[in-house]
């Protein structure tokens, strides 16, 4: 019988139950050889699928070389861990956050579990770039961290680089010679034949990156900010990311849950952030979100455009409308969607 690939995992994380990136563009792109791949990791992500027990804390670690430009850029995703990432050859594009960076020899990239990414605009330029994720037990800004227990860094020392990482978001970083040559021994260790023998040398490696990296960014003086591990900012990050799941039927309940928190907790948050309460903000997100679908899907029905952006009743949703725009879903379309010819209405 045919063995089926594992299904990405599921998980809670600060802004819905989401599944882990599977990477479905790029592993496709290696598979038509478009590139070449060299990867070790767990579950759906690319590359060799290590026993269970072997390097838990790594769901994947590799690189790729792109001889050309590609055609197979993957879309704004997160992952279950934070990511070291390294471009050793070539350009890249690659967006952290909403903002685009144009990657250039010897640029770092650190990106968090809560921060959304993605590689190429949507093309990906020949490149030769370089990963390392690991999972820190954490899915919101204001988690604990759990580095692995293989971590060989003083105490201090791991705290520190906890607090470098947790309490500056920003993405990309100029490398120095010590962070290229621990990415260059990371990747060697993929080498090794014997899976005991890459185990051991995976973790040198790795400890030999970490402790390169801390030291980068305590020689940058990084400006830190306690805010990013509060749970306001991780209730501001839920609240950003709302617009993704509007047709899901949230509660106050499962909202404030969202974020690890109470509810009482969560709607004081929300106030102070949006001025609303958060099923008051909820409602202008929808509206906000069918009054665009409006003009975007001109042959989609009244009903459906309702239904996908959360609403459950059709005239529930015809009321708040005209409430909020002053006009019937119908009228707004007429007025605002493109004219017959494709010119826009004034």
């Amino acid at each position: 019988m045919k063995s089926l690939a594992p299904p990405p995992p599921i998980f809670a994380a600060t802004e819905e139950i989401r599944r882990a990136d599977t990477c479905a563009k790029f592993k496709a792109a290696a598979a038509r050889r478009e590139l070449q791949v060299r990867a070790v990791g767990h579950r759906s992500y690319a590359g060799r699928k290590l026993p269970s027990r072997v390097l838990p804390e790594i769901p994947s670690l590799g690189w790729w070389n792109a001889r050309h430009d590609q055609s197979w850029g993957e879309d704004w995703h997160r992952h279950e861990g934070v990511e070291l990432a390294f471009l050793s050859r070539g350009r890249l594009d690659l967006g952290v956050g909403g903002r685009m960076f144009h990657l250039r020899p010897g640029d770092m990239v650190i990106t968090r579990p809560w921060q959304k990414h993605k590689i190429g605009d949507p093309t990906v330029r020949a490149s030769h770039f370089q990963w390392l994720l690991i999972d820190v037990g954490a899915q919101r800004p204001n988690e604990r961290w759990r580095w692995p227990a293989w971590l060989v860094l003083s105490r201090r020392d791991r705290e520190l680089l906890t607090t470098l990482l947790r309490q500056n978001e920003h993405p990309v970083w100029r490398a120095n010679a010590r962070v290229r040559d621990a990415f260059l021994g990371l990747m060697a260790s993929l080498d090794t034949g014997d899976l005991p023998a890459m185990e051991s040398r995976i973790k040198i490696a790795t400890n030999a990156l970490l402790a390169s990296v801390l030291d980068l960014l305590r020689s940058r003086r990084v400006p830190l900010r306690e805010t990013l591990t509060s749970t306001r900012r991780t209730v501001e990050l839920f609240l950003e990311s709302i617009d993704e799941r509007l047709d899901h039927q949230w509660t106050l309940d499962e909202m404030a849950a969202r974020c690890g928190l109470g509810r009482s907790r969560f709607a004081h948050h929300c106030g102070e952030i949006t001025n609303l309460t958060p099923a008051h903000f909820l409602l202008r997100r929808r509206l906000g979100s069918a009054a665009r679908l409006l003009c975007a899907r001109p042959h989609q029905s009244i009903t459906g455009i309702a239904i996908a952006a959360g609403f459950q009743s059709s005239q529930y949703f015809a009321n708040r409308f005209r409430l909020e725009f002053g006009c019937t879903p119908s009228e707004y379309r007429r007025r605002r969607g493109p004219r017959p010819n494709g010119g826009p209405r004034h």
